[in-house]
């Protein structure tokens, strides 16, 4: 089979990138063809085939300066005439039995469902947020968890000023969402997996999709993840390094533990994190070197305050042999079973944190025991075979 996978970015920048490359990784051992498009960036993967169809980077976070860059780019959001051509160029040339679309949102658009179906190429998308039901993405207003939009419809965004506390911004996604639901721009998509049942359930509730959605989990390919061997080890934070994943209220967790905490990531809040002589910054780390570092710990933490989806974070801190400490939100307790393989906590409660994680740190032979539940469970529940034959059976469906 021929596989075409689309993401508006192709490196490893967040979750959700790293599953694309993951899973593509996964179908090419399985003896399908992979290709890419997505938007030009510098640090996009060399040697990507038909890079020279993709459209011109744009930068939304923060907006592009003037007036006329301002235009340019919400028209872009809404609808990408350089998007749908290019992609349409790339589907001509590499003839894909089936687009897996990921994170197309604002710089791709919904144009490019259109240039699949001008083309008769079924499309499958894999959902990693909430945007089909929450217009800033994430299902916060002003920090905390909100489903206004879920229950409301999108134009509650602009009225709660829910992206950033900024009407204009506000205004922008809710108008964006509105059109593409009222001209039903996302129609074109066949099937929608949603990773757990929370993000199924929230895509239900919306409206989004009726009949199309299905859970399928993401996986986790142990038999090349090598386990943690022994006890031992501090906390370590694994991920995009953004205000909604909580970051800060793990350094602070760990000034009141007196623990020292490893973070490995970028993103957008990493200039505004506190520097503390209990936390060590080592920003984005190759696959391997991450890897190394997850085992090197007794337990990862994930102290997100938003409703998390099935973040990587976990299965690969599983994969590794490591326990989890995360919050109650999302899909985070589908995943991790206080006292067999980790804990649960509140979100921002920087004092439950401190309290799990020093319960974790107190028996370290108890962690580990923890770590080897966790493997267990992500060898039993989230193979990658079965998550192959399930999207297999999703792109049949599609067709």
């Amino acid at each position: 089979m021929r596989v075409l996978h689309v993401n508006k970015f192709l490196y490893r920048r967040g979750g959700a990138e790293g599953y694309l490359f993951d899973v593509a990784r996964l179908q090419e051992r399985a003896g399908d063809e992979v290709a890419f498009f997505g938007m030009a960036h510098a640090d996009n993967e060399p040697g990507l085939t038909y890079a020279e169809h993709f459209p011109a980077r744009v930068d939304l976070e923060p907006p592009p300066p003037g007036v006329r860059g301002r235009v340019e780019a919400a028209a872009r959001m809404i609808w990408s005439t350089s998007a749908r051509r290019g992609l349409s160029d790339t589907i001509a040339a590499f003839k894909p039995d089936v687009v897996h679309m990921h994170n197309v949102y604002h710089q791709l658009s919904p144009s490019v469902v259109a240039a699949c179906r001008a083309a008769g190429v079924p499309v499958v998308m894999t959902l990693h947020d909430y945007k089909l039901a929450c217009p800033s993405y994430q299902m916060l207003d002003k920090g905390r968890p909100c489903d206004a939009c879920v229950t409301g419809g999108p134009l509650q965004a602009a009225r709660r000023s829910c992206k950033d506390g900024s009407r204009s911004a506000s205004t922008l996604l809710a108008v964006e969402s509105w059109l593409h639901r009222r001209f039903r721009a996302w129609d074109g998509v066949g099937v929608l997996i949603a990773p757990s049942r929370f993000l199924a359930g929230v895509m239900n509730r919306a409206g989004v999709g009726a009949g199309r959605v299905r859970v399928l989990r993401h996986p986790v390919d142990v038999d090349h993840l090598r386990t943690k061997e022994k006890p031992g080890g501090g906390v370590v934070f694994a991920g995009r390094i953004a205000p909604e994943k909580g970051v800060d209220t793990l350094i602070e967790a760990a000034g009141i533990a007196g623990i020292d905490v490893d973070i490995a990531g970028d993103g957008p809040a990493l200039s505004t994190l506190p520097r503390t002589e209990r936390a060590r910054f080592h920003g984005r780390l190759p696959k391997d070197e991450l890897h190394e570092l997850i085992r090197s710990a007794a337990v990862v933490a994930v102290p997100s305050r938003w409703y998390e989806n099935q973040p990587l974070a976990v299965l690969e801190a599983f994969g590794c042999g490591v326990p989890v400490v995360g919050t109650n939100l999302g899909g985070l307790p589908e995943l991790i079973t206080s006292g067999v393989d980790g804990e649960v906590v509140p979100p921002d409660d920087p004092s439950s944190l401190a309290s799990a994680l020093q319960r974790t740190l107190q028996d370290l032979d108890v962690a580990h025991r923890m770590g080897r539940a966790g493997r267990t469970k992500v060898e039993r529940h989230f193979s990658p075979a079965d998550h192959l034959a399930g999207l297999r059976a999703a792109y049949e469906a599609a067709a």
